[in-house]
């Protein structure tokens, strides 16, 4: 097991573009980290840098405490899972499998000890003889992360391993490499655009942006305590509802949503609340110092079995979060959408008009020309991650 670390790392392109700038992480021994954030945000260069299939144009990356600028990617004792499997067409399962193994000179008895370890922990004992076109997706995605585990590298890194699968395989394989890294606790670096993904198999999540590193952490404390608008609006899945504000004497207005919360900076900021925090409550509902109340117009109603998305509609400015740039957009509409998300048995009709009531302890505030988020978000939360 071995810590891998970033230092000031920066990526340019010869076309000029930055995939990277000024990069400082630290993964350490034994643990699963994952790099998440939007298509072109730096992630997967950064993953690329490691393996040394792309070298940085300043910083210094470092395996076990030593740099490995320069080193040439056999020489780093790395395992890398692709998105596309990157499987070898002409040869079977076994011999996909014992590839790595065989290149490092390993012996043959070694090589077939290890093989069988591998592919009985994969459920791939009834594949060997196959070749990679008589496999379904999942089957070489398994193949493909068994040539990985068979090495016992010092440290694996997995590029979108799972996009290419439907819903139920992404599902069953999240659980698998979770199980895999339980044993073996070999130091994990992991690169997606799902947050879902990103949720469940961290250890800690690096959200990423533009190239840059937006908040580190675990997946609970980005979930609860999102250092940015950008964060808060990428984890979380509906987005976390956030909506333009003015603020006066400790009274927060946000269109319908208006909230008392003492301490907050006067001027303008921007609120925003999960779509989880919010709960039916009856038409007859009062704020009181704990808990707001607004009322919204149901738009549209998603029954998804075992729970219920509705989009509601209040008066209000939605923002948007999708650049980490200083500067928040106020989208067009005086109208917000405000989503929320309940217990399958609350089922609102499409027109009525519904009652929500949030806690104030559920209440993030932040600033609209940086992006950051506003401390303390609310004086009466002092409840630790």
């Amino acid at each position: 097991m071995t810590e891998v670390s970033f230092h000031e790392v920066t990526k340019v392109f010869p076309n000029g573009t930055t995939a990277v700038s000024s990069l400082t992480a630290t993964i350490a021994d034994g643990e699963f980290m994952v790099l998440v954030g939007p298509s072109g945000c730096g992630k997967t260069t950064a993953l690329r840098m490691i393996a040394g299939l792309d070298e940085p144009t300043s910083g210094a990356i470092a395996i076990g405490g030593k740099v490995v600028n320069g080193v040439p990617p056999q020489d780093r004792d790395i395992a890398m899972v692709f998105q596309n499997y990157a499987l070898y067409p002409h040869k079977t399962v076994l011999d996909n499998l014992a590839f790595g193994l065989r290149q490092h000179k390993v012996p043959n008895a070694q090589v077939a000890q290890r093989v069988k370890e591998v592919s009985s922990l994969l459920n791939l004992d009834d594949l060997l003889n196959r070749k990679p076109a008589q496999l379904s997706g999942g089957q070489r995605q398994r193949v493909a992360m068994g040539r990985a585990l068979a090495r016992s590298p010092e440290v694996y890194l997995l590029d979108e391993p799972l996009s290419n699968l439907d819903a139920q395989l992404r599902t069953q394989l999240r659980a698998d490499l979770k199980q895999l890294h339980q044993r073996f606790s070999t130091t994990t670096i992991y690169v997606t655009h799902d947050q879902v993904e990103a949720m469940t198999l961290g250890d800690r999540i690096a959200v990423m942006s533009e190239g840059k590193l937006l908040q580190l952490g675990t997946p609970q404390e980005i979930y609860k305590r999102p250092a940015s608008v950008f964060v808060a609006g990428f984890i979380g899945s509906p987005p976390m509802n956030l909506l333009r504000a003015s603020v006066a004497d400790g009274r927060v207005r946000a269109g319908d949503l208006e909230l008392d919360i003492p301490g907050a900076p006067a001027g303008d900021l921007v609120v925003g609340v999960r779509p989880e925090a919010l709960r039916l409550v009856t038409g007859t509902a009062r704020p009181t110092k704990e808990l707001a109340v607004l009322r919204a117009h149901t738009e549209v109603v998603e029954l998804l079995g075992h729970e219920t998305i509705v989009y509601g509609s209040i008066r209000g400015q939605r923002v948007a979060a999708a650049s980490a740039d200083a500067g928040i957009t106020s989208l067009a509409s005086e109208r917000a959408t405000l989503i929320a998300r309940l217990d399958a048995s609350r089922q609102p009709a499409v027109g009525e008009t519904v009652t929500f009531g949030v806690s104030l302890a559920d209440v993030h505030l932040f600033d609209p020309g940086s992006g950051a988020a506003v401390e303390p978000r609310i004086t009466q939360r002092e409840a630790p991650v």
